[in-house]
């Protein structure tokens, strides 16, 4: 009880100046020219390129891809289509299911809460969701009735945990172990997106109730645990979720086409998810999810993991945020200290791609990912979505890049690794 009501005059009084204002004041995103941030326009001209062949080929339904250097728009451009069934092209401002993109949102939105003094990264989360106490971890799992057997785990799981994906817990539907998907789908955890009549609160409290991959700190398994932090942030903060990130994050950004669900005014900028079917590019079809879940359903599910959808230039702008330290116009989201301690390598050598590392919210290249070639300077960081987008943003050299896409399925898209290399080889100065 008395841990409870230090949180609640917290939030009265932390709520009276929620977001701080900047010494600094970065503009917000506008265009220039290539050449006055030191692209070259012929050499843009080849993503143009790129991406014109992709549709041409078929390989696509349609694309956008936005380039940004020192704050400035370089290259916006859309192609293809947005709607194939419905012949929709495809337009600049269109809004995208960016998926595992939210990840980083959410994990921002952890840290601006760390920042105000809240809790200890490697405080256990059940000292704020009680039904995480006394984790358990899978030790036999029986087939023919989906029954199973566990262990106490050797810790208990923590928030820094469940930022880098190495709390043990998995991710139900898309899990790589066949154990874990029948385990979560008779438990009736809502994965990813749902149209569904619950919220984030009921699926986690389901969720801590079931046993682990591993114990926790032990591996790298991608896993719920965003969402996870979702209920949490609505637990420390004493708002719901969407509110917290409208209020605390969309709004001070002008990221006004971001969030879990969208108003009627703009179901129609949803870009259809798409699937290649006898050579022609299809609809998605209803699955374990529908993908109309940002315009239907219930609209009471905030995935912290998978559920928002953006805009191209949206996410340009919150990252161009961290490319600031922390701030845009004037706002401070977080502070650079902040930001460079979610750039550090936080999982070891769990994370075991060789170009990169996890920080508290992103991929990081290394010195590896650097001499490579392809990937940016060290400490680039970068994710993807489910969806097929994409997007990276290199510290050193100022840029960021953002390809979105909409399909599911197989596809034949070369488009990402080229997009990257082909927005370094612009560089001009």
């Amino acid at each position: 009880m008395r841990h409870l009501i230090t949180l609640l005059f917290l939030a009265l009084v932390l709520s009276a100046n929620a977001q701080t204002k900047s010494i600094k004041k970065s503009a917000p995103l506008s265009t220039a020219t290539p050449e006055s941030v030191g692209m070259s326009s012929e050499r843009l001209d080849r993503i143009d390129a790129m991406c014109k062949e992709a549709i041409k080929d078929g390989d696509l339904p349609g694309i956008v891809a936005l380039v940004v250097r020192n704050g400035k728009i370089v290259l916006h451009e859309a192609y293809g289509m947005a709607d194939n069934t419905n012949g929709k092209s495809m337009k600049k401002d269109q809004i995208f299911r960016i998926a595992s993109q939210s990840k980083a949102i959410t994990s921002t939105a952890v840290m601006m809460l760390w920042e105000e003094g809240r809790f200890q990264l490697d405080d256990p989360i059940s000292k704020y969701i009680p039904e995480f106490k006394n984790p358990m971890v899978l030790k036999s799992f029986h087939y023919e009735d989906t029954s199973y057997t566990a262990v106490p785990a050797d810790k208990e799981i923590t928030i820094r945990h469940l930022l880098t994906h190495t709390s043990g817990l998995g991710y139900g539907i898309i899990d790589g172990d066949e154990q874990f998907k029948m385990i979560y789908q008779k438990a009736g955890i809502t994965d990813l997106f749902t149209t569904e009549k619950i919220t984030i609160g009921e699926s986690v409290k389901k969720l801590a109730k079931l046993p682990l991959h591993h114990n926790p700190g032990e591996k790298f398994t991608y896993s719920e645990g965003l969402d996870v932090l979702g209920y949490f942030i609505e637990v420390v903060s004493g708002m719901p979720f969407d509110e917290f990130l409208r209020t605390r994050i969309f709004n001070p950004l002008g990221m006004d086409d971001t969030g879990f669900y969208l108003p009627n005014s703009k179901a129609d900028r949803l870009v259809a998810v798409q699937k290649k079917e006898d050579g022609k590019w299809v609809q998605y079809p209803v699955t374990f999810y529908d993908t109309n879940y940002p315009i239907t359903g219930a609209k009471s599910f905030f995935s912290g993991g998978a559920g928002l959808s953006s805009t191209a230039k949206d996410y340009a702008t919150f990252l161009q945020m961290y490319l600031n330290g922390g701030e845009l116009n004037g706002v401070r989201i977080l502070s650079r200290t902040t930001i460079q301690s979610m750039m550090g390598n936080q999982t070891g050598d769990l994370f075991t791609d060789a170009k990169r590392y996890y920080g508290l919210a992103f991929g990081v290249v290394n010195s590896t990912g650097q001499d490579k070639g392809g990937f940016g300077s060290i400490g680039t960081f970068d994710w993807g979505g489910y969806f097929n987008t994409q997007y990276f943003a290199d510290p050193k050299e100022h840029y960021i890049g953002i390809l979105m896409k909409q399909t599911q399925g197989p596809v034949n898209d070369e488009t990402g690794w080229q997009f990257r290399q082909l927005v370094g080889q612009a560089i001009d100065d």
